[in-house]
């Protein structure tokens, strides 16, 4: 069960979501208004935040912004606008995920828990080892065999997502959303580059891999060199 608040201005939506979300098995406060959804937010703490945009004291990015100012909390934001330059838009201002009009509850639920999964995978450790390689992530360094590797800190948040799921096949579609937070659309190639980078800096290349082994139509796998 999630703790979540609603900020949503129409009745309807307002009510039908409580009851369904509810069901779910979800404990669910509803906030009408922009400013009364932050102070919720901000006695509450809830586990997750579904923001609708068209609010009547303040434009939902506004909101949106707000919250990231003072909380971390996940933000799903609820939006009758598809576009994807829109979408990327909320995803830079810091929303976690986005739901576009009309939704169902089971939609809905399914994109919370997702999140949630997300925010609830904590780190094994502050300090990743694999094989030779050291990845500090409070540091935001790397070392291979004892030898400081130089990343571009795109470079380095890459590695260090493959290497806390080593020995397993991430996706290119896993790699935009959790690295590049576009998780609907986007180009592999951006993918596809960095880890050309990636490799000639650790030394190795697609064809004769140590480290970084393609998966051909799955995606890429972080594993100590046999």
């Amino acid at each position: 069960m999630a703790r979540l608040l609603l900020i949503e201005d129409d009745p309807a939506i307002r009510t039908t979501l409580l009851r369904t979300l509810r069901e779910r098995g979800h404990a669910v406060a509803a906030s009408a208004t922009a400013m009364e959804g932050l102070q919720t937010a901000l006695a509450e703490r809830p586990d997750l935040i579904v923001l609708d945009l068209g609010l009547p004291d303040l434009d939902g990015r506004e909101l949106l912004r707000m919250l990231r100012a003072v909380s971390a909390i996940p933000v799903i934001v609820a939006t009758a606008r598809d576009e994807e330059t829109e979408m990327v838009r909320l995803l830079d201002a810091g929303a976690d995920d986005y739901v576009v009009k009309p939704f169902t509850a089971a939609q809905l639920d399914a994109r919370i828990r997702a999140v949630l999964r997300r925010g609830g995978s904590a780190e094994p450790s502050p300090v990743l080892e694999v094989g030779g390689l050291r990845i500090d992530q409070a540091a935001r360094s790397v070392s291979l065999d004892g030898t400081t590797v130089e990343l571009t800190p795109r470079e380095f948040d890459l590695l260090h997502h493959l290497a806390l799921r080593a020995g397993q096949v991430v996706t290119k579609r896993e790699l935009l959303s959790e690295v590049w937070q576009v998780p609907y659309g986007g180009a592999d190639k951006t993918v596809d580059v960095h880890l050309s980078w990636l490799r000639r800096k650790l030394g190795e290349t697609a064809l004769e891999p140590r480290y970084l082994h393609t998966v051909r139509g799955v995606g890429v796998r972080l594993s100590e060199p046999s």
